[in-house]
């Protein structure tokens, strides 16, 4: 093979007893699936390997009922049931030639055990994350009981054939409860100075050690700037990186700051942002050293290989987005990289309790229920087909038939490809986002058998006449004006002020003045709009029907930042208001619990509320009786407004079930399987007793 640049990016590296083929590196990872689905999350892993990934970990895997983090689908490690359903994973990756890892976990205060009803364990008794009660402080007979889960379970991960054993001293779980001076406020040998804090932690890595002999590497992860003052300095942090270094054979470091900065989304922290916070610490452990930051750049990953920060490349986000990244550098096919946008959806999913889907990577999850690969389609298209709308249904949609075979034309009435896209991705923090357009893009203008037309509006006579075997229209949605949405379920009355939608704005038709925007949507567009016109000079008001800017953004790990970032530029900020109307120059609200009236004196009001699908095309062409041949079928915006996510995931859909007779990919599945519970998870639904029972 001809030597690339990228060469020292594909070195294997020893890891204690294990070696990995190369330095890519999966971190352990939420997914949605936990140990409810088996056979979906082995085949999403399994495919990480087989896309080149050499290390690729689960994600919080449960040591003990104790340690139940529900509605959260967790892995779990509890009896020779989880040992089958993980080596279903382990063989996956072995397959491919990959190491497997397991990161063994306990959640400690942090969990309300809403499922198992066990009393939630840590150093003291300590309110869980969420919900009403507190944990029981542990004694000395807990601790020795827990001690005991842990070597089981490392017992376990070994059966089940892991090669990389993690111990778990940090995010904030139990044996970081231990670490933490100022929760843990123990007088016995298990409390007091950083020793003796840390001597749970020594504890579990010796023993640990003395369960998977020579046969498992033992990994860290660890934040690498401690836990706050208040918790673990980041002195006395590498002062224990020094003592318990050589204890462990490779150490995943972390940062304390899990949603500001770990997990932060581009709209606030760019590639490798805490770089700076690893360099140097793999001298301290002097163990190989694997760490995160969202890499997208093949030339990132190479200078911090070569400038010895780590030896591994860490990713999660950007092995969801593209499992095949690594493979795809081996082969200097860089451009063909579906980089992560940095969005979060991926992770918003697991907190939803629903398995991963991702904006880029649409087969993500369904590589068991629907076969699908991230990078293969069957080539078995034959004909012609007409894509009317190039947002980011219609470039998904259009990619997937071209792999298939098909002589596709795609059409907008646009003069630039990438519907929503183009437009969002101009906004303030969203400039990665042009990513879902360009990879896509790129990818078609190479293939043949592709026609573009822009500044094409089609009528229906024209789309009758243009001849196509197959129609797809994919024509998007438009922001409404009129109000309605999750509050108003019909148009608000007397609004005598100017009105402005999202698309206006997009557009660059700007407010000026004293301007309200009003967030009945509750994610990012809100808060963003309200951030461009303030930087624009406006003095905007946010008024939103929830009790936070930017609500839903709790689930990207985004919301703190949004509702910090609008006061910083001198947002004025409303909850619980709603606008139910507006004179000349001033806007009328309503308190969402009593109604009590208030108003602001306004220019202008940005109403982002709920979206009309642009279907008027479709309804000509089909009426509303549609044939059930689905010749002529809406996918994305114009079907179901949603997320870039779904549009995405509705392009490749339809591009993969075109043509053929029963679009039922998970009842094909199904019919295959081989018990209820298979059965069940085929088609998103559970087992109870010898029922299966279907959402």
């Amino acid at each position: 093979m001809a030597t690339s640049r990228y060469d020292a990016l594909f070195e294997p590296v020893r890891i204690g007893p294990v070696t990995a083929p190369n330095r890519f590196y999966q971190v352990p990872h939420c997914t949605g699936m936990g140990h409810a689905l088996p056979q979906t999350l082995a085949a999403m892993r399994g495919m990480k390997a087989q896309g080149g990934w050499g290390v690729v970990c689960t994600e919080y895997c449960s040591i003990h009922p104790s340690s139940d983090d529900h509605p959260h689908p967790f892995a779990a490690l509890w009896d020779a049931d989880d040992v089958r359903n993980l080596a279903l994973m382990t063989e996956a990756v072995h397959a491919a030639g990959s190491l497997a890892g397991i990161e063994l976990w306990h959640g400690g205060s942090f969990v309300a055990n809403l499922a198992s009803r066990l009393p939630s364990i840590g150093v003291s008794s300590m309110p869980a994350r969420t919900e009403p009660w507190q944990s029981r402080r542990m004694d000395r007979r807990d601790i020795r009981a827990f001690r005991r889960w842990h070597r089981e379970s490392a017992l376990r991960a070994r059966a089940a054939g892991f090669d990389v054993v993690y111990v778990y001293p940090t995010h904030g779980y139990l044996v970081s409860e231990f670490l933490s001076r100022s929760l843990n406020t123990r007088t016995d040998e298990y409390g007091g100075s950083l020793q003796n804090r840390a001597r749970l932690f020594r504890e579990l890595l010796e023993e640990t050690r003395d369960a998977v002999g020579d046969r498992c590497a033992i990994a860290v992860r660890y934040s690498a700037d401690g836990h706050g003052d208040a918790h673990l300095s980041s002195e006395e942090s590498k002062a224990l990186l020094e003592e318990v270094g050589p204890l462990a054979d490779l150490w995943d470091f972390v940062v304390a700051d899990y949603y500001g900065e770990e997990m932060a989304t581009s709209r606030f922290v760019a590639e490798a942002s805490f770089e700076h916070k690893i360099a140097g610490l793999r001298a301290l452990v002097n163990r190989p050293v694997v760490s995160v930051g969202r890499f997208t750049s093949p030339d990132t990953m190479l200078r911090l290989v070569r400038t010895g920060v780590v030896d591994f490349i860490g990713a999660a986000r950007p092995s969801i987005a593209d499992p095949f990244l690594p493979t795809k550098i081996r082969e200097d096919r860089t451009e063909d990289i579906r980089e992560c946008i940095g969005c979060n959806i991926c992770y918003a999913h697991n907190y939803r309790g629903a398995p991963l889907r991702c904006t880029q990577n649409p087969t993500l999850g369904e590589e068991w229920r629907s076969s699908w690969h991230p990078e293969r389609v069957p080539r078995d298209g034959e004909g012609t087909v007409l894509v009317v709308g190039a947002g980011p249904a219609g470039l998904e949609a259009a990619l997937t038939l071209a792999r298939r075979g098909f002589e596709v034309t795609l059409a907008d009435a646009a003069s630039e490809v990438g519907g929503r896209v183009v437009k969002e991705s101009r906004l303030p923090g969203l400039g990665e986002w042009i990513r879902v357009r360009d990879y896509r893009l790129g990818q078609l203008q190479r293939m043949p058998g592709v026609s573009l037309y822009l500044g094409q509006s089609l009528s229906a006579s024209a789309v009758r006449d243009f001849g196509a075997d197959h129609v797809i229209i994919a024509t998007g949605a438009v922001w409404r004006r009129d109000g309605r949405g999750r509050t108003h379920s019909s148009a608000l009355p007397e609004l005598r002020i100017p009105v402005y939608t999202p698309d206006d704005l997009m557009s660059g038709r700007c407010p000026s003045g004293v301007v309200v925007v009003y967030d009945d949507d509750h994610y990012y567009l809100g808060p963003v709009l309200a951030l461009l016109l303030a930087r624009a000079g406006c003095q905007v008001h946010y008024v939103t029907t929830e009790s936070r800017a930017g609500a839903w953004s709790h689930y990207t790990g985004e919301q703190e930042a949004t509702q910090q970032q609008l006061l910083s530029a001198g947002v004025a900020i409303q909850v619980c208001q709603m606008v139910v109307g507006a004179t000349a120059d001033a806007v009328q609200l309503a308190c969402v619990y009593t109604g009590a009236p208030s108003s602001l004196p306004s220019a202008a009001l940005v109403v982002v509320t709920s979206r009309e699908p642009d279907e008027t095309l479709y309804r000509a062409l089909v009426g509303e009786d549609p044939p059930e041949h689905r010749r002529i079928q809406a996918i994305g915006d114009c079907d179901q407004p949603a997320l870039i996510a779904h549009a995405v995931y509705a392009g490749h859909r339809a591009g993969r079930e075109l043509g053929h007779a029963s679009a039922a990919c998970s009842r094909d599945r199904w019919v295959a399987a081989a018990s209820a519970s298979d059965q069940a998870e085929a088609l998103g639904g559970s087992v109870i007793g010898d029922t299966i029972i279907l959402a």
